[in-house]
């Protein structure tokens, strides 16, 4: 896999369209600009890469959007040495954003496939999170909880119980809430032991979160 001068380039435009985006958080824009896209895509799609829409990747799901996993991203405002637990490895890419923040990322990915390839991925540029898990996000990790943050990557019907047990007191997460059809991002802090503050942060379009399908 290279990195050419165009696909650099490519990435500058990139940032300056999030930048009139709405995104400032300079650590987000310059992870950005640093990771290559289109090594998370299969090569005969790298000219899709640099292009702010999510693309297909296989087993009916997508990478997102890099609006998208830049505003997730800058809404939590990752911190160096945050444990982070991450819902949806998918293609990688949003690992690798947070691993490059210097973050301690736990990730799990429920499709074996994506699971393989993400982990080849990430291996390959030097941005192993701390553990990458075949498994459930819904029962997320309780042998490595609690998290600071934690960041779901696919659309939930509501927030997920066990997640939320697995988030610190005073730490935040991320998340798409709704149907097919409906999502609205949320940031939930969680108060207290049974108290959570929830701010709606508009309209996203997120593959559905499914259980149990191991």
């Amino acid at each position: 896999m290279k990195d050419s001068n165009k696909h650099k380039g490519l990435r500058k435009k990139l940032v300056l369209e999030l930048l009139n985006k709405g995104i400032r958080d300079e650590k987000v824009l310059n992870v950005i600009n640093l990771i290559p896209r289109h090594f998370f895509l299969d090569k005969d799609f790298e000219n899709f890469a640099y292009i702010d829409k999510p693309f297909p990747i296989g087993e009916d799901q997508t990478i997102s959007q890099p609006y998208t996993v830049a505003f997730q991203t800058e809404k939590l405002k990752i911190n160096t040495g945050d444990k982070i637990l991450e819902i949806g490895s998918g293609s990688g890419y949003q690992t690798s954003i947070l691993v490059s923040l210097k973050a301690d990322v736990y990730s799990i990915e429920r499709i074996y496939n994506l699971y393989k390839s993400s982990k080849k991925i990430l291996s390959s540029i030097n941005l192993m999170p701390k553990k990458i898990v075949w498994g459930d996000g819904y029962l997320g990790l309780l042998d490595v909880a609690p998290f600071d943050k934690i960041l779901i990557a696919a659309a939930c019907n509501e927030i997920p119980t066990k997640l939320l047990k697995q988030l610190k007191i005073g730490g935040k997460m991320i998340l798409p809430i709704g149907n097919k059809k409906n999502q609205i991002m949320n940031l939930i802090t969680r108060i207290s032991e049974n108290k959570i503050k929830k701010i709606e942060l508009g309209n996203f379009l997120f593959v559905p979160m499914l259980k149990n399908k191991i």
